[in-house]
């Protein structure tokens, strides 16, 4: 393959900063913290010991109505 020149030829300056293009990396950044149970699944456990105690109600006021 024949090699191909260049209209520019490279340049090093001899003194100074050297800068390069940017090269994208990735960057670390905070871990998000993430809550262990989401918005839905607490209202499902409310619900739940909320059905929980009125059942545990119902039942109190069913063996106080019973004779004994």
């Amino acid at each position: 393959m024949p090699e191909v020149k260049s209209m520019f030829r490279e340049v090093l300056p001899k003194q100074g900063q050297l800068s390069m293009e940017d090269v994208p990396t990735m960057v670390l950044c905070k871990p998000k913290l993430l809550p262990l149970k989401s918005v839905t699944l607490e209202k499902l456990e409310k619900m739940q010991l909320d059905a929980q105690e009125a059942i545990k109600q119902q039942e109190l006021a069913r063996k106080d109505r019973e004779p004994q």
